[in-house]
């Protein structure tokens, strides 16, 4: 490997530019004519544009990147997450021109990325699954019979992708046959994949995932779990390693069951067992594989003191997994993913032009993002701007370092969600970590909303 081809965007595009410099790779950006003024793009090797603004028209162009690939000499594409990241396709069409593709290999990608099938391979390691179906369902009619197995609650998920696209749930039969046919459609138009499947409804779970990394020739190591419990309509805002809720005995029978499913079905790269966990009954199950490096990445970076980028391109070009966990996890990290939003008006998308950026310093304080004073949040991709990432000994360190940290982060401009997280962090059900994953919207929101009354 000796010149990669960057098929992303923002700061994970910048992040993996900073990797190939250090690993003594070229690298080449692509960029849509709305990103011609990101770092990415003069921080790379060399630089090409690949179309308009709209990510279908650029970002999304599978044959315009690998074309780009082959004209400046690229042996290997970086998919980074989102956009194509969790292509078998297009994992497939960069085998078939000869490119290494940094991350799993075609067949893994399929497996993982159908939730029914990943299910199946689930059951078949001896890993933990929520009750539901064996199969996914285009046509409700079908899908009836797994319904009387199950039982109500039932949640109705996009078996293609993720995100909350493609979700209901149904608390009766009355109500699950028009709410099949939503999720269905919607799963449709986000994945180009009708067909969902059913679980058994877990109220007020956590949601916890492994960071695994495999050679793809049946050898796994994990790196530890976060727990990314702290989400809003099912995207994450707050993400933190270790879980504050489980024991010893949970956490490493969590490890072994998330190592166990990557060494059976050979997994190459970086990828991310996901699992719900209910506090009452202290079981976990399986949920899903997301097949790339997560957002919240950086968690587990600042734990064990290694570089996840640099990681994928390692095992990519055969060196082998270098990365492994110490006996116990160093200290705790929390990650706040701060995005372009108004809260004030439903998490409405802010985008514009910064005119002041004012960053945190300090010990056990990081800042991930790509974007400064004078630096403009265009409307057409994720509103993400920025990662603040705190370290500290245990959480209540952590905690501490995140209240300086965000008395110190100023952004103006744009409207962000930093008062969002200026407040979640000072309430008692975070600070003591009694919170599942529609907390945000159940308790937390509604208490704002009042009092702001």
């Amino acid at each position: 490997m000796r010149k990669v081809l960057i098929a992303n965007r923002g700061e994970i595009a910048l992040r993996a530019v900073h990797a190939c410099n250090a690993l003594g790779l070229s690298s080449v950006a692509v960029y849509s004519s709305a990103d011609a003024a990101s770092p990415h793009v003069w921080a790379a090797t060399e630089a090409v544009c690949v179309g308009p603004a709209p990510s279908s028209k650029s970002y999304l162009l599978r044959e315009t990147l690998l074309h780009v690939a082959k004209a400046t000499g690229c042996d290997a594409v970086y998919p980074g997450y989102g956009f194509l990241a969790e292509s078998a396709e297009f994992a497939e069409r960069c085998a078939e021109e000869g490119l290494t593709f940094v991350g799993p290999d075609a067949e893994t990608i399929r497996t993982m990325g159908d939730k029914a099938a990943a299910r199946r391979t689930a059951i078949s390691l001896d890993v933990p699954v929520v009750p539901g179906s064996e199969d996914a369902y285009s046509d409700v009619a079908d899908a009836m019979p797994a319904v009387a197995d199950i039982g109500f609650p039932i949640l109705i998920k996009a078996s293609a992708g993720g995100g909350g696209r493609g979700m209901r749930i149904a608390e009766d039969e009355a109500a699950f046959k028009g709410l099949f046919v939503q999720a269905s459609r919607e799963a449709e138009q986000a994945f180009g994949d009708a067909a969902v499947y059913l679980e058994r409804l877990v109220a007020n779970v956590r949601h916890i995932e492994v960071q695994v990394f495999g050679d793809g020739t049946g050898r796994a190591v994990h790196l530890g779990e976060r727990d990314c419990t702290m989400q809003r309509r099912h995207q994450k805002l707050i993400e933190e390693a270790p879980s504050p809720v489980l024991t010893d005995d949970e956490r490493a029978a969590l490890h072994a069951t998330a190592v166990r499913l990557a060494e059976g079905v050979k997994y190459r790269g970086a990828g991310t067992v996901e699992y719900i966990f209910d506090p009452d009954t202290r079981e976990f199950f399986f949920i899903e594989m997301n097949t790339r490096i997560q957002v919240e990445h950086p968690v587990t970076e600042m734990l064990v003191g290694a570089d996840l980028i640099a990681e994928q391109f390692r095992i990519a070009r055969g060196d082998g997994i270098s990365v492994s966990l110490p006996l116990g996890p160093l200290g705790h990290a929390i990650e706040f993913r701060i995005n372009a939003e108004d809260t004030d008006n439903d998490f409405r998308p802010s985008p514009g032009r910064i005119t002041g950026w004012t960053a945190p310093r300090g010990q056990g304080i990081r800042i991930d993002s790509f974007v400064g004073s004078g630096s403009t949040i265009v409307p057409f991709y994720d509103s993400m701007v920025a990662k603040l990432i705190v370290h500290g000994a245990d959480r209540a360190e952590a905690l501490d370092r995140a209240r300086a940290a965000f008395r110190g982060f100023r952004i103006e401009g744009i409207t962000t969600t930093l008062p969002l997280h200026r407040r979640l962090i000072e309430h008692d059900d975070v600070i003591s970590s009694r919170i599942h994953t529609k907390w945000v919207e159940e308790t937390f929101l509604p208490d704002l909303e009042g009092s702001a009354a």
